[in-house]
């Protein structure tokens, strides 16, 4: 069961990963360090992750359309803390489909896909989830809207 997997692409890596980096596995020297680090990893997933950017793209448009339809302040909270669960949890699939690209070194290994689907079946769950609340929350004003409109 060891299939190769094809290398990624040759320098692609370096240029993601900066030479201040070398000593990441040291604590960050201060709190703005700290924050740094998190919005590295934030645009690294934006730049390299096709689903994240999707992700983003319906959370801001399902936050905008709250605020355009007037809903309360509460049920847009709902919808952005149900937005951002995606978010990290799509975060943590990245981490975790790195980590484990690292360890088994692009080879096949059964143990590694249950991590990854596993991973991906978290954020497909929170992404349903987050479309189920959208659309108890968004569709009833948005039919009135275009039910007045006609």
């Amino acid at each position: 069961m060891s299939q190769q997997v094809s290398p990624p692409p040759p320098n692609q890596l370096p240029t993601l990963i900066s030479k201040e980096r070398e000593f990441s596995w040291q604590v960050a020297a201060n709190l703005l360090v700290s924050f740094k680090y998190a919005w590295a990893g934030i645009t690294y997933s934006f730049q390299t992750q096709r689903n994240f950017r999707i992700h983003v793209s319906f959370c801001a448009l399902a936050i905008a359309l709250s605020i355009f339809l007037h809903l309360s302040p509460v049920e847009i909270a709902i919808i952005g803390i149900t937005s951002g669960l995606v978010l990290a949890l799509e975060l943590l699939n990245t981490a975790i489909e790195s980590l484990v690209d690292l360890t088994v070194k692009q080879t096949y290994h059964e143990l590694a896909k249950i991590a990854k689907d596993c991973a991906a079946g978290a954020v497909l769950v929170s992404a349903l989830v987050a479309i189920l609340v959208a659309c108890a929350l968004l569709l009833p004003p948005l039919v009135i809207l275009i039910m007045s409109k006609i």
